[in-house]
């Protein structure tokens, strides 16, 4: 009918093919770069990153979702790769650098397949079934079961995950503080664990002394000191209560007149303001505690009354640190004081003491009889190593909360990818499907390359063992060490063993990002270029595409 137009349909269709493949492929690009930038932050051998941020700041570490947090991307495939360590971190605590890693991976191998014409769907469609697969052998014969309450085998999941990080040389120690947290916050109710490490689980950073220093308090420690001089700074099992409410007078809002015509009325007002303040102090003197927390503020004068009942008053407490005292001592917080009951008077702690350290006043409430909540107190040269630190226990304590929410475990050391490539590779029918299993290997490869091996000679030796391994329901245990670069089997005593929780987000967070990266096939700019007119129509977005 109009026989003039169907060459310039034509064209365009090929033009906007180029534009989808050409982004596609930037896009991949993109995701290779920022899985470079970590590639060398993987295993025990990994280095540090140096980042400096514009207020002069510096960050040591080779923490893959710390390093991705600091560095600044334009790129918005870049970015959605940097948000996948933050979801890894914040998942399960562990593996920020293998999920980079293996993602860009992924993305890589979709390359070839892209530049043979394949279509996206058609490779995506394989990569799902690959995770599924993947998925399935993972819960079944590639992952074995471990005893709760067998410590010396938690112990070495734990330590399997230092390793590779700052505070490696004092593993022994970071383990033991790491389980006894995760022991002491756990709470069973209505058949449901819960371990809510970030809220009862606080790391307080001290400077000074050596990391050997670091412990773990049976109860809570702030950094706090008592309102008044004259009030007692060792307590041996207190009766505490614990306030959500200010013990002062409640002032007017600005827009509070008062007027006052004789001298009397002046007095009246103090007067009224004692009396609120006295009965206050009445109520929680009624009690008789030794000790109490408000989140608010101590006025003088029911310091005055307080003391004088015997009663030491810590004022300010954050509300945060008020629960944490709550779950050690069994106390209820309470918002009024004319609410306060006998139940709401925390027993459980054994000694409550202020104490100097360094240039700092600290209140410890210690030797709590059942406590649900902890401190850590690091000690440490300075405050780059303190914060190092804090980030390499924070993995520990994400890695002992998963094996006791879920345990089973998986050979470490690239052990299980290498298995998984196997099985898959044997399974594999079309391109996309073998290059997961391909991809998978990067894992091994990159721990050999970090540590100076000959990758390849490596990787041809490890291919064989797993090739040889016969038994079905057992993984092979054969992996990489990655301070030598020699293939070594983790034995179930001594070998590095990681929580199967982490290397399932590992595998469905790396192979879902590259899934919906390869879905995308053109980026449109929300910003106007200059002499844009404030109509956008189609030909202003058409220019507002982004190759």
């Amino acid at each position: 009918m109009y026989p003039g137009r169907a060459p310039v349909l034509v064209l365009s269709q090929n033009t906007k093919r180029d534009s989808g493949r050409k982004v596609q492929l930037e896009n991949i690009n993109a995701g290779k770069q920022i899985a470079d930038v970590i590639r060398t932050c993987l295993g025990p051998q990994a280095m540090l990153k140096m980042l400096m941020d514009p207020m002069g700041g510096i960050v040591m570490t080779n923490d893959g979702n710390a390093i991705l947090r600091e560095i600044t991307v334009q790129h918005p495939a870049a970015k959605s790769m940097i948000e996948i360590a933050r979801t890894q971190d914040e998942e399960v605590g562990d593996g920020t650098t293998s999920v980079i890693v293996l993602a860009g991976e992924i993305l890589a191998s979709a390359e070839q397949f892209l530049e043979q014409q394949m279509h996206p769907t058609v490779i995506i469609r394989q990569y799902r079934q690959a995770l599924e697969d993947i998925i399935s052998l993972l819960e079944g014969p590639l992952s074995i079961p471990v005893d709760k309450n067998d410590k010396s085998a938690l112990a070495n999941v734990v330590k399997g995950c230092i390793g590779t990080k700052f505070i490696g040389k004092w593993a022994d120690m970071a383990v033991n503080i790491a389980l006894d947290a995760v022991n002491t916050v756990m709470l069973t109710e209505n058949g449901r664990t819960e371990v809510d490490i970030k809220r009862y689980a606080k790391v307080e950073k001290i400077p000074g002394g050596s990391i050997d220093e670091s412990k773990i308090l049976r109860g809570v420690m702030v950094n706090k000191d008592v309102t008044h001089p004259k009030m007692k700074r060792r307590i041996e099992n207190p009766r505490i209560i614990l306030l959500d409410c200010t013990l002062e007078y409640k002032k007017g809002e600005s827009q509070t007149n008062v007027e006052i015509s004789g001298e009397t009325d002046f007095t009246k007002m103090l007067e009224l303001e004692e009396e609120h303040v006295r009965r206050q102090c009445n109520d929680i003197i009624a009690l008789k505690p030794d000790l109490i927390f408000t989140e608010k503020g101590v006025s003088d004068l029911a310091q005055h009354f307080l003391l004088k009942a015997g009663i030491t008053a810590i004022r300010r407490v954050r509300k945060s640190d008020n629960n944490r005292i709550a779950r050690a001592c069994g106390a209820t917080v309470v918002n009024r004081t004319e609410e306060l009951q006998e139940s709401d008077v925390g027993t459980g702690c054994g000694l409550f003491e202020v104490k100097k350290l360094g240039d700092e006043y600290f209140t410890y409430i210690t030797e709590c009889k059942d406590p649900k909540a902890c401190t850590i107190l690091l000690r440490g040269a300075s405050k780059d190593i303190l914060n190092e630190t804090e980030r390499n226990l924070q993995d520990a304590l994400q890695v002992a909360r998963n094996i006791m929410l879920q345990p089973r475990l998986v050979p470490g050391g690239g052990a299980i990818e290498m298995a998984l490539s196997q099985k898959i590779m044997q399974k594999a029918t079309h391109g996309p499907y073998r290059a997961i299993a391909q991809a998978l290997e990067i894992i091994p490869r990159t721990l050999a390359q970090n540590c100076g091996a000959n990758t390849i000679r490596t990787l041809t030796a490890l291919r064989a063992k797993h090739a040889a391994h016969k038994e079905e329901n057992k993984p092979c245990a054969w992996g990489i060490d990655g301070e030598s670069g020699e293939l070594v089997e983790q034995k179930d005593s001594n070998g590095i063993w990681e929580p199967l929780a982490v290397k399932l987000q590992t595998f469905k967070t790396a192979i879902e990002t590259a899934i919906l990266l390869l879905r995308i096939d053109g980026i449109v700019s929300g910003s106007k270029k200059k002499g844009d007119k404030e109509g956008a129509g189609p030909a202003n977005m058409a220019a507002q595409m982004q190759e």
